[in-house]
């Protein structure tokens, strides 16, 4: 998926990710303010989930509940190294099945699948976002 979108169609391009993706483990890329935690919010809605969708900055991961399983949502920005990653488990969430929303991926990249999928945003000067899948 190689795609430019408007906030308007946020709901059908996250609609496209899920029937897209091969892997539950998901890598949101792209600067501060671009619309991470926003397309997040809309994948858990898509998924089924009723839950406050908030970044989890300080907690580094926040757990919802979809329709019958459970998302997990990863935010690395304020990770000093590593093993802060390790020490919340980690591996243990990346290899439940569950979805994996991983902001800020770039922090931890030494830990993470092979098989995650990449998830580049960028902002086009007219306000609309792109986004491509890898």
């Amino acid at each position: 998926m190689n795609k430019t979108y408007a906030l308007k169609d946020l709901s059908a391009v996250a609609k496209s990710i899920i029937k897209t993706v091969q892997h539950k483990v998901l890598l949101f890329k792209g600067e501060m303010g671009v619309g991470k935690t926003t397309l997040i919010k809309e994948l858990c809605k898509e998924l089924g989930s009723k839950d406050n969708i908030s970044s989890p900055t300080f907690s580094l991961v926040n757990e919802y509940n979809a329709k019958d399983e459970i998302i997990y949502h990863f935010d690395f920005y304020r990770i000093e190294d590593e093993e802060e990653a390790l020490d919340i488990g980690l591996e243990d969430y990346l290899y439940s099945n569950n979805w994996c929303f991983i902001e800020w991926p770039q922090n931890i990249e030494n830990l993470l699948p092979l098989d995650a999928v990449e998830i580049h945003l960028s902002i086009l000067e007219d306000g609309s976002r792109k986004i491509q899948l890898n």
